[in-house]
Parts: C-alpha cells; structure tokens; sequence
C-alpha cells in the first residue's frame, strides 16, 4: 500500500497526446502497395498524371478511381489509398531449378511483361501483383519443363513461352493483371550434360561431313558415267550420220552414172537404128533374147509356156 500510494496517480492528458500520437503514425503511415509510387496528399484538389490510376477510399471503403487530370476530393475524408501504374511493368523472374522429362536439372531464368488492366481488381485482389505472378511464372515453367526432353527445351522456346503466358493470364484474370509476354533469358546446362551435348554435336558434324562427302563422290561418278554415255551415244549419232552420208551420197552417184550410161545407151542404139540396115540388126538380136529366154525356161521348170505362134519367129520378131 505504501508503494502504490507513493506512486503518481496517470495523467488524463499523457493518454490522450499517446492516442493521438498513435493516430497521427497510423494516418501517416504508407499502405502496403506494388506497382504504384508513392502516395499522395488529399489536399482537395489533384492533378492525376498520365497513365496512372489513384484509387481513394472515403472513410475505409472503396469510393472511385481518379482518371488522368483535375479531380476532386473531400480532405479528411478522401484518403488516396493505392496509385497504381497503366504502363508495362517489367519484372525479373529469379532463376529456378526445373527437371526436364529426361532427368536433366536446368537453371532457368526470364523476364516477365505486366500491364495492370483493371486497377480496382490489382489494389484489392491480391496482396501483393509482383510477388503473386513471378511464383506463378517459376511454378508453370517448371511444369511445362517436365513435360519435354532437353533436346525439345532448346527448339519449342516459343511455345514454352506461349504456354507461360496462357497459364499466368488464366489465373491472373481476378487479379485485374494481363501477361503480355514472357521470355527465357538463360540455360543453364550441368557441366556433364553440356560435354555430352558437345561430343553429340561434334559427332553428328563428323557424320554429316561424311555423308556430305560420300554424296560428292557419288555425285561425281554419275556425272562421269553419264558424260561417258553421252559422249558415246554422241559418238554412234555421228558415226551413223557420216555412214548414212556416205551410202546416201554413193547411191545418188551410182544412180547418176546409170542413169548417164543409159541414155548413152539408148543413144546409142537410135544412131544404130537410123543407119542402113539397123532393122535387121535389131530383128537379129531379138531373136537370140528369144531363144535364150526359152532355154532358160527348159531348164528351171518343166512346164512351159509357151505363144501360139511359136513356129513363126520370123511373124513374132517382126511384131
């Protein structure tokens, strides 16, 4: 009893500055906020800059959006509780470890595009934009790495890409954030998988420049064979032409030198026919035709045939 009534009795007043000096710190106090600046003073009138979005609350409740340029507020009242950018919001997604189908651990890096569509849904329906889509970014690459082999990883970056985005969009919808791209920055392989991937690479080189090789020469010998064969079928072409030539042009020779001896023939024979007894001389040598003629018949056949005037040589010759 004597220490209690030694002790001064609490003044009304140190209470009263202690509340008001609790309020004052928790009015002061910023809000918990991400992607947005920092916060403003109600003084009555604001000016909202370009492509951002101040979102105010009257007495602890959502009130309305300042749109870009002069607006109003009730001081006091009107608190501005989050400032949220329209712009496009890069972020870093840390590098992460992810197994791909074939049991090779990759670290896997990106850089993530945001863009805050719907400022209401971004201030009240996540804690907290940044954070919530960069876990969602590493937990969807991870799943999309396991479901392809190393070798795909480095061929299907733009539909794993693709992928990222559709997945981040479909949750972030309620969050009033749009993914507008995603892009893998860097692969890193394990020093034992990237030797293996290089001896890989150097053999399927060797292999190729030993197609490449084989293909060249089988290449060149059929372009030796085939100039062989046209320089053959070439060769006959003009040999059978030069013959064709020669035969042709000894043919039309042979003809001509006939064709001149019998008209020097018959010639010939008219001259004899026009001089003196030339008659008689063709008489005569139609008669010995004649008579070789059936002589030749006598022996090839035994059947004859023979004119009616066979008697009369003198009558046939004649005629």
């Amino acid at each position: 009893l004597r220490g209690a009534s030694s002790r001064s009795p609490p003044c009304p007043f140190s209470f009263l500055q202690r509340s008001q000096q609790l309020k004052r710190s928790a009015r002061l106090a910023p809000a918990p906020h991400r992607l947005n600046s920092s916060l403003p003073m109600n003084i009555g009138v604001l000016f909202v800059p370009q492509q951002e979005a101040w979102v105010v609350e009257r007495m602890g409740k959502f009130h309305r959006i300042l749109e870009p340029g002069l607006n109003f507020l009730i001081p006091l009242l009107d608190r501005i509780r989050y400032v949220q950018s329209l712009k496009e919001i890069v972020i870093n997604v840390p590098e992460q470890s992810a197994v791909t189908l074939d049991n090779v651990t990759l670290q896997i890096d990106g850089v993530l595009y945001l863009r805050v569509m719907d400022p209401y849904k971004a201030s009240y329906g996540v804690e907290d934009p940044e954070y919530a889509v960069t876990q969602l970014a590493q937990t969807t690459m991870r799943s999309e790495l396991g479901k392809l082999s190393l070798d795909r990883v480095f061929r299907e970056r733009e539909s794993l890409n693709a992928n990222i985005v559709d997945a981040i969009n479909q949750a972030s919808d309620c969050w009033g954030i749009r993914c507008l791209r995603y892009e893998i920055k860097d692969i890193h392989v394990p020093p034992r998988v990237k030797e293996s991937m290089q001896m890989q690479v150097e053999a399927e080189r060797r292999k190729r420049a030993t197609v490449l090789e084989s293909e060249g020469m089988r290449q060149s010998a059929i372009n030796v064979a085939e100039g062989q064969k046209q320089a053959q079928i070439l060769a006959s072409e003009a040999e059978k032409a030069e013959q064709i030539n020669k035969a042709a042009g000894r043919e039309a020779n042979a003809m001509l030198v006939k064709a001149r001896a019998k008209a020097e023939a018959i010639q010939l024979l008219a001259a004899a026919l026009a001089q003196q007894h030339g008659s008689a001389a063709a008489s005569l040598s139609v008669a010995e035709q004649y008579v070789s003629a059936f002589s030749k018949l006598a022996k090839d056949s035994n059947t004859l045939l023979l004119p009616a005037n066979t008697g009369d040589v003198t009558n046939m010759v004649a005629q």
